[in-house]
Protein backbone atom coordinates (compact mmCIF):
# COMPACT_ATOMS: atom_id res chain seq x y z
CA UNK A 1 0.00 0.00 0.00
CA UNK A 2 2.83 2.19 0.93
CA UNK A 3 4.31 1.78 -2.80
CA UNK A 4 0.46 3.08 -4.08
CA UNK A 5 0.36 6.16 -2.16
CA UNK A 6 3.76 7.17 -2.98
CA UNK A 7 3.10 6.28 -6.79
CA UNK A 8 -0.23 8.42 -6.66
CA UNK A 9 1.56 11.31 -4.61
CA UNK A 10 4.33 10.76 -7.92
CA UNK A 11 1.50 11.01 -10.64
CA UNK A 12 -0.71 13.52 -9.01
CA UNK A 13 2.24 16.24 -8.11
CA UNK A 14 5.70 15.44 -9.42
CA UNK A 15 4.80 17.22 -13.02
CA UNK A 16 4.36 20.54 -11.80
CA UNK A 17 7.44 22.20 -10.35
CA UNK A 18 10.81 19.69 -11.53
CA UNK A 19 10.82 21.76 -14.22
CA UNK A 20 11.98 25.10 -12.03
CA UNK A 21 15.08 23.63 -10.19
CA UNK A 22 18.06 24.41 -11.98
CA UNK A 23 21.02 21.48 -10.87
CA UNK A 24 24.03 21.76 -12.67
CA UNK A 25 25.58 18.05 -11.76
CA UNK A 26 24.54 15.18 -14.56
CA UNK A 27 22.89 12.97 -12.31
CA UNK A 28 20.48 13.64 -9.22
CA UNK A 29 17.36 12.94 -7.68
CA UNK A 30 15.21 14.55 -4.71
CA UNK A 31 13.24 11.59 -2.97
CA UNK A 32 10.51 12.31 0.13
CA UNK A 33 11.74 9.78 3.11
CA UNK A 34 8.26 8.48 4.09
CA UNK A 35 6.55 7.71 0.74
CA UNK A 36 9.62 7.50 -0.87
CA UNK A 37 8.23 9.83 -3.40
CA UNK A 38 10.53 11.11 -6.26
CA UNK A 39 10.27 14.56 -6.58
CA UNK A 40 13.34 15.37 -9.13
CA UNK A 41 15.25 13.22 -11.08
CA UNK A 42 17.95 13.72 -13.57
CA UNK A 43 19.43 10.71 -15.14
CA UNK A 44 19.44 9.10 -12.25
CA UNK A 45 20.03 5.41 -13.40
CA UNK A 46 23.44 6.65 -15.10
CA UNK A 47 25.78 4.37 -13.43
CA UNK A 48 28.82 6.50 -11.81
CA UNK A 49 31.31 5.67 -8.87
CA UNK A 50 30.10 7.10 -5.77
CA UNK A 51 33.22 7.73 -3.99
CA UNK A 52 32.65 7.51 -0.68
CA UNK A 53 28.78 7.64 -0.82
CA UNK A 54 29.49 4.12 -1.13
CA UNK A 55 29.61 4.58 3.36
CA UNK A 56 25.83 4.79 3.23
CA UNK A 57 25.84 0.73 2.50
CA UNK A 58 28.20 0.01 5.26
CA UNK A 59 27.10 2.34 7.69
CA UNK A 60 23.26 0.70 6.86
CA UNK A 61 25.12 -3.38 7.51
CA UNK A 62 26.55 -2.14 10.52
CA UNK A 63 23.45 -0.25 11.78
CA UNK A 64 21.35 -3.51 11.09
CA UNK A 65 24.01 -5.97 12.86
CA UNK A 66 23.75 -3.73 16.04
CA UNK A 67 19.73 -3.76 15.86
CA UNK A 68 20.26 -7.31 15.57
CA UNK A 69 22.29 -7.72 18.41
CA UNK A 70 25.39 -9.12 16.79
CA UNK A 71 27.15 -5.96 17.81
CA UNK A 72 26.21 -2.70 19.93
CA UNK A 73 28.37 0.75 19.95
CA UNK A 74 30.28 -0.33 22.68
CA UNK A 75 31.81 -3.64 20.88
CA UNK A 76 35.40 -2.64 21.05
CA UNK A 77 37.51 -3.74 17.45
CA UNK A 78 40.68 -4.13 16.95
CA UNK A 79 42.50 -2.66 13.49
CA UNK A 80 43.56 -5.15 11.13
CA UNK A 81 46.81 -4.34 8.70
CA UNK A 82 44.50 -5.06 6.00
CA UNK A 83 41.61 -1.93 7.68
CA UNK A 84 45.05 0.05 8.09
CA UNK A 85 46.43 0.26 4.65
CA UNK A 86 43.53 1.74 3.45
CA UNK A 87 44.70 5.39 1.18
CA UNK A 88 42.20 8.33 0.86
CA UNK A 89 40.03 9.87 3.84
CA UNK A 90 41.33 8.09 7.43
CA UNK A 91 42.03 8.61 10.74
CA UNK A 92 45.37 6.83 10.58
CA UNK A 93 44.04 3.88 12.23
CA UNK A 94 47.28 1.65 13.61
CA UNK A 95 47.54 -2.10 13.37
CA UNK A 96 46.13 -3.86 16.61
CA UNK A 97 44.78 -0.29 17.96
CA UNK A 98 41.61 -0.65 19.69
CA UNK A 99 38.23 1.41 18.91
CA UNK A 100 34.62 1.17 19.81
CA UNK A 101 32.02 0.78 17.15
CA UNK A 102 30.51 3.78 18.10
CA UNK A 103 33.84 5.93 17.38
CA UNK A 104 34.28 4.19 14.10
CA UNK A 105 30.80 5.00 12.80
CA UNK A 106 31.73 9.09 14.04
CA UNK A 107 34.77 8.68 12.05
CA UNK A 108 33.36 7.50 9.28
CA UNK A 109 30.07 9.77 9.28
CA UNK A 110 31.78 12.68 9.68
CA UNK A 111 35.73 12.57 7.99
CA UNK A 112 34.80 9.37 6.05
CA UNK A 113 37.55 7.02 7.59
CA UNK A 114 38.50 4.63 5.38
CA UNK A 115 40.33 2.69 7.69
CA UNK A 116 37.03 2.79 10.22
CA UNK A 117 34.98 1.19 7.28
CA UNK A 118 36.98 -1.38 6.77
CA UNK A 119 37.26 -2.32 10.00
CA UNK A 120 33.45 -2.36 10.59
CA UNK A 121 33.19 -4.17 7.86
CA UNK A 122 35.37 -6.57 8.96
CA UNK A 123 33.83 -6.99 12.55
CA UNK A 124 30.75 -7.00 10.55
CA UNK A 125 31.46 -10.55 8.47
CA UNK A 126 34.86 -11.58 9.12
CA UNK A 127 36.62 -9.91 5.98
CA UNK A 128 35.79 -6.94 4.14
CA UNK A 129 35.23 -9.47 0.68
CA UNK A 130 32.40 -11.14 2.55
CA UNK A 131 30.86 -7.97 3.88
CA UNK A 132 31.03 -6.73 -0.34
CA UNK A 133 29.15 -9.93 -0.63
CA UNK A 134 26.24 -8.97 2.02
CA UNK A 135 26.49 -5.35 0.44
CA UNK A 136 25.39 -6.60 -2.66
CA UNK A 137 22.69 -8.95 -1.59
CA UNK A 138 21.48 -5.71 0.35
CA UNK A 139 21.53 -4.44 -2.85
CA UNK A 140 19.71 -6.28 -4.30
CA UNK A 141 17.01 -6.72 -1.86
CA UNK A 142 16.58 -2.83 -2.12
CA UNK A 143 16.05 -3.27 -5.69
CA UNK A 144 19.39 -1.45 -6.05
CA UNK A 145 19.71 -2.41 -10.11
CA UNK A 146 22.25 -0.14 -11.16
CA UNK A 147 24.55 -1.21 -8.54
CA UNK A 148 27.84 -3.22 -8.12
CA UNK A 149 29.96 -3.14 -4.77
CA UNK A 150 33.52 -4.15 -4.98
CA UNK A 151 34.79 -2.80 -1.46
CA UNK A 152 33.56 -0.63 1.86
CA UNK A 153 35.12 2.19 1.03
CA UNK A 154 34.58 3.75 -2.56
CA UNK A 155 37.80 4.19 -3.39
CA UNK A 156 38.76 3.36 -7.01
CA UNK A 157 37.78 0.13 -8.38
CA UNK A 158 37.15 -1.48 -11.87
CA UNK A 159 33.25 -2.04 -11.99
CA UNK A 160 32.34 -0.47 -8.60
CA UNK A 161 29.00 1.98 -9.93
CA UNK A 162 26.03 3.17 -8.61
CA UNK A 163 23.66 5.52 -9.46
CA UNK A 164 21.32 8.29 -8.15
CA UNK A 165 18.26 6.14 -7.58
CA UNK A 166 20.48 3.79 -5.97
CA UNK A 167 21.86 5.81 -3.24
CA UNK A 168 18.40 7.78 -2.73
CA UNK A 169 16.94 3.84 -1.78
CA UNK A 170 19.75 2.73 0.56
CA UNK A 171 20.30 6.65 2.27
CA UNK A 172 16.10 6.14 2.70
CA UNK A 173 16.48 2.57 4.10
CA UNK A 174 19.14 3.67 6.82
CA UNK A 175 17.52 7.11 8.18
CA UNK A 176 13.70 5.87 7.35
CA UNK A 177 14.88 2.58 10.08
CA UNK A 178 17.87 3.54 11.50
CA UNK A 179 17.10 7.01 12.84
CA UNK A 180 19.92 6.81 15.44
CA UNK A 181 22.15 6.97 12.77
CA UNK A 182 22.28 11.13 13.38
CA UNK A 183 23.84 11.21 16.49
CA UNK A 184 26.62 10.82 13.89
CA UNK A 185 25.60 12.46 10.97
CA UNK A 186 24.62 15.54 12.27
CA UNK A 187 27.97 16.17 14.15
CA UNK A 188 29.78 19.38 13.10
CA UNK A 189 33.32 18.99 14.95
CA UNK A 190 34.35 16.42 17.27
CA UNK A 191 37.36 14.84 18.57
CA UNK A 192 38.63 10.77 18.93
CA UNK A 193 40.98 9.35 20.94
CA UNK A 194 40.91 11.26 24.18
CA UNK A 195 40.46 14.72 22.23
CA UNK A 196 43.64 14.29 20.37
CA UNK A 197 42.07 13.65 16.49
CA UNK A 198 39.91 16.65 15.57
CA UNK A 199 37.08 15.97 12.95
CA UNK A 200 35.40 18.28 10.94
CA UNK A 201 32.51 16.91 8.83
CA UNK A 202 32.95 16.44 5.25
CA UNK A 203 29.50 17.67 4.66
CA UNK A 204 29.01 21.20 4.71
CA UNK A 205 25.14 21.24 4.70
CA UNK A 206 25.52 20.31 8.22
CA UNK A 207 27.05 23.76 9.05
CA UNK A 208 25.26 26.00 6.44
CA UNK A 209 21.71 24.04 6.19
CA UNK A 210 18.98 24.62 8.07
CA UNK A 211 17.12 20.94 8.96
CA UNK A 212 20.29 19.49 7.61
CA UNK A 213 20.46 15.81 8.92
CA UNK A 214 23.41 13.75 7.13
CA UNK A 215 24.32 12.24 4.99
CA UNK A 216 27.68 11.59 3.14
CA UNK A 217 30.13 12.91 0.72
CA UNK A 218 32.51 11.16 -1.69
CA UNK A 219 34.91 12.18 -4.15
CA UNK A 220 37.66 11.22 -6.45
CA UNK A 221 39.33 12.36 -9.60
CA UNK A 222 37.05 10.08 -11.38
CA UNK A 223 34.04 10.20 -9.25
CA UNK A 224 34.17 13.97 -9.30
CA UNK A 225 32.05 15.76 -5.77
CA UNK A 226 29.14 13.31 -4.94
CA UNK A 227 26.71 13.71 -2.23
CA UNK A 228 23.84 12.12 -0.23
CA UNK A 229 22.71 14.79 1.94
CA UNK A 230 19.36 14.53 3.81
CA UNK A 231 17.79 17.57 5.81
CA UNK A 232 14.20 17.48 7.57
CA UNK A 233 11.76 20.45 8.60
CA UNK A 234 8.02 20.45 9.90
CA UNK A 235 8.18 17.12 9.72
CA UNK A 236 9.35 15.99 6.43
CA UNK A 237 12.59 14.48 5.76
CA UNK A 238 14.41 14.89 1.94
CA UNK A 239 17.02 12.97 0.40
CA UNK A 240 19.10 15.15 -2.34
CA UNK A 241 21.52 13.35 -4.27
CA UNK A 242 24.11 14.78 -6.45
CA UNK A 243 26.42 12.48 -8.90
CA UNK A 244 29.83 13.72 -10.66
CA UNK A 245 29.48 17.70 -9.85
CA UNK A 246 32.58 19.56 -10.86
CA UNK A 247 33.12 21.10 -7.55
CA UNK A 248 32.22 20.42 -4.17
CA UNK A 249 30.71 23.59 -3.46
CA UNK A 250 28.79 23.26 -6.71
CA UNK A 251 27.67 19.79 -5.13
CA UNK A 252 26.09 21.50 -2.03
CA UNK A 253 24.31 24.41 -3.75
CA UNK A 254 22.91 21.55 -6.19
CA UNK A 255 21.67 19.65 -2.90
CA UNK A 256 20.01 22.84 -1.48
CA UNK A 257 18.63 23.85 -4.53
CA UNK A 258 16.93 20.75 -4.70
CA UNK A 259 16.11 20.50 -1.02
CA UNK A 260 15.06 24.12 -0.49
CA UNK A 261 12.74 22.96 -3.66
CA UNK A 262 11.19 20.38 -1.97
CA UNK A 263 10.80 21.83 1.33
CA UNK A 264 9.27 25.36 -0.42
CA UNK A 265 6.88 22.94 -2.85
CA UNK A 266 5.22 20.07 -0.39
CA UNK A 267 4.20 18.79 2.88
CA UNK A 268 3.79 15.38 4.56
CA UNK A 269 0.57 15.06 6.61
CA UNK A 270 -0.16 12.12 8.27
CA UNK A 271 -3.58 11.19 8.19
CA UNK A 272 -5.75 10.50 11.12
CA UNK A 273 -9.62 9.56 11.26
CA UNK A 274 -11.78 12.67 12.22
CA UNK A 275 -14.11 10.58 14.01
CA UNK A 276 -13.70 7.63 15.96
CA UNK A 277 -14.02 4.37 13.72
CA UNK A 278 -17.30 2.46 14.97
CA UNK A 279 -16.80 -1.48 15.93
CA UNK A 280 -17.98 -3.45 12.75
CA UNK A 281 -20.10 -6.40 13.50
CA UNK A 282 -18.81 -9.82 13.12
CA UNK A 283 -21.11 -13.02 12.24
CA UNK A 284 -20.89 -16.74 13.62
CA UNK A 285 -17.67 -15.06 15.91
CA UNK A 286 -16.46 -15.45 19.31
CA UNK A 287 -16.85 -12.16 19.85
CA UNK A 288 -19.95 -9.33 18.68
CA UNK A 289 -17.67 -6.81 17.13
CA UNK A 290 -13.92 -6.39 15.63
CA UNK A 291 -12.55 -2.93 15.58
CA UNK A 292 -11.23 -1.65 12.73
CA UNK A 293 -8.02 0.96 12.87
CA UNK A 294 -6.34 2.52 9.54
CA UNK A 295 -3.16 0.90 8.05
CA UNK A 296 0.48 1.81 8.49
CA UNK A 297 0.50 3.83 5.90
CA UNK A 298 -1.03 6.62 6.41
CA UNK A 299 1.49 9.48 5.76
CA UNK A 300 0.60 11.49 2.38
CA UNK A 301 2.69 13.79 -0.10
CA UNK A 302 0.81 16.88 -1.03
CA UNK A 303 1.41 20.47 -2.82
CA UNK A 304 1.23 23.24 0.20
CA UNK A 305 -1.47 24.85 -2.08
CA UNK A 306 -3.44 21.87 -1.29
CA UNK A 307 -2.77 20.28 1.96
CA UNK A 308 -5.08 22.72 3.46
CA UNK A 309 -8.35 21.75 1.91
CA UNK A 310 -8.31 17.93 2.73
CA UNK A 311 -11.58 15.82 3.38
CA UNK A 312 -12.45 12.59 4.77
CA UNK A 313 -15.17 9.75 3.81
CA UNK A 314 -15.21 6.67 5.64
CA UNK A 315 -16.65 3.61 4.65
CA UNK A 316 -16.84 0.42 6.58
CA UNK A 317 -18.50 -3.12 6.12
CA UNK A 318 -21.98 -3.15 7.45
CA UNK A 319 -21.21 -6.58 8.80
CA UNK A 320 -18.14 -9.55 8.14
CA UNK A 321 -17.75 -13.16 8.46
CA UNK A 322 -16.15 -15.02 11.20
CA UNK A 323 -13.02 -15.86 11.21
CA UNK A 324 -11.77 -12.60 10.96
CA UNK A 325 -7.63 -12.01 10.35
CA UNK A 326 -5.68 -8.93 11.83
CA UNK A 327 -4.74 -6.62 9.06
CA UNK A 328 -8.24 -7.78 6.48
CA UNK A 329 -9.64 -5.04 5.13
CA UNK A 330 -12.72 -3.78 6.54
CA UNK A 331 -13.35 -0.93 5.05
CA UNK A 332 -12.02 2.59 3.40
CA UNK A 333 -10.64 5.73 4.11
CA UNK A 334 -10.80 8.26 1.29
CA UNK A 335 -9.18 11.77 1.09
CA UNK A 336 -9.83 14.04 -1.01
CA UNK A 337 -9.11 17.77 -2.01
CA UNK A 338 -11.53 20.13 -3.84
CA UNK A 339 -13.51 16.78 -5.15
CA UNK A 340 -10.18 15.48 -6.66
CA UNK A 341 -9.28 11.40 -4.89
CA UNK A 342 -6.21 11.86 -3.72
CA UNK A 343 -5.53 8.23 -1.52
CA UNK A 344 -7.89 5.01 -0.71
CA UNK A 345 -6.45 4.23 2.71
CA UNK A 346 -7.25 0.77 3.68
CA UNK A 347 -9.30 0.27 7.02
CA UNK A 348 -7.98 -3.04 8.16
CA UNK A 349 -8.94 -5.41 11.45
CA UNK A 350 -7.10 -4.40 14.58
CA UNK A 351 -7.69 -7.98 15.95
CA UNK A 352 -8.31 -11.44 15.33
CA UNK A 353 -12.27 -12.84 15.57
CA UNK A 354 -12.19 -16.98 15.38
CA UNK A 355 -15.69 -18.64 13.97
CA UNK A 356 -17.32 -19.82 17.06
CA UNK A 357 -17.45 -23.52 17.41
CA UNK A 358 -20.58 -25.76 17.95
CA UNK A 359 -19.79 -26.55 21.65
CA UNK A 360 -19.11 -22.45 21.84
CA UNK A 361 -22.55 -22.08 20.37
CA UNK A 362 -24.60 -24.39 22.39
CA UNK A 363 -23.13 -22.50 25.34
CA UNK A 364 -23.81 -19.27 24.30
CA UNK A 365 -27.60 -20.74 23.27
CA UNK A 366 -28.13 -22.32 26.67
CA UNK A 367 -26.79 -19.10 28.81
CA UNK A 368 -28.97 -17.28 26.81
CA UNK A 369 -31.51 -19.73 27.43
CA UNK A 370 -31.18 -19.58 31.04
CA UNK A 371 -31.24 -15.72 31.65
CA UNK A 372 -34.21 -14.96 29.68
CA UNK A 373 -36.31 -17.43 32.06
Amino acid sequence: MKKLIALLCAVLFLGTGAQAIDVSAPSALLMEKETGTILFAKDEHAKLEPASVTKVMTLLLTMEAIDSGQLSYDTVITASAHACSMGGSQIWLKENEQMSVSDMLKAVCVVSANDCAVALAEQVAGSEGAFVERMNARAKELGMNDTTFRNATGLPADGHVTSAYDIALMSRELILNHPDIRQYTTIWMDTLRDGASSLVNTNKLIRFYDGATGLKTGSTDNALYCLSGTAERDGMELISVIMKAPTSAQRFEDAKSLLSFGFSTYALKEIVPEQALAPVPVELGTQATVQPVLGDSTHLLLEKSRAGELQQSVVLAESVPAPVAAGDQLGTLTVTAGGEVIAELPILAGEEVPRITFGQMLTRLLKTAFLSN
